[in-house]
């Protein structure tokens, strides 16, 4: 179950880089061509921004949704839910004093 939830994954990744890529960018702060005010662009148009868009929130929460089920997976195998639940042994809890010195070795 695990590994079918982490190929997806890597899956949606993959997709969402690539649909990310294709949107047009707005600001064009590096100028390199592409943005802002000429023509061109792999898609134009209203609707292509709007598909893009929403395509970008699709596969956005659904790699949210896969994120949460693989934490929630490889948590299940250990017996500590929680950092705060994780108790000290109980020789660990008093601290050593420190070890005296040696004494210098005279030549």
């Amino acid at each position: 179950m695990q590994t079918i939830i982490l190929i997806v994954h890597l899956l949606l990744a993959v997709a969402l880089v690539a649909v990310v890529l294709l949107q047009r960018s707005e600001g064009g702060a590096l100028g390199m061509g592409g943005g802002g005010g000429g023509g061109g662009g792999f898609m134009t148009g209203r609707g292509a921004a709007n598909l893009l868009t929403r395509t970008t929130a699709i596969l956005a929460a659904a790699f949210m949704l896969t994120s949460l089920a693989l934490a929630m997976l490889s948590g299940a195998h250990t017996e500590q839910k929680s950092i705060l639940d994780v108790q000290a042994p109980a020789g660990q809890v008093e601290q050593q004093a420190p070890s005296e010195p040696s004494a210098p070795i005279s030549e």
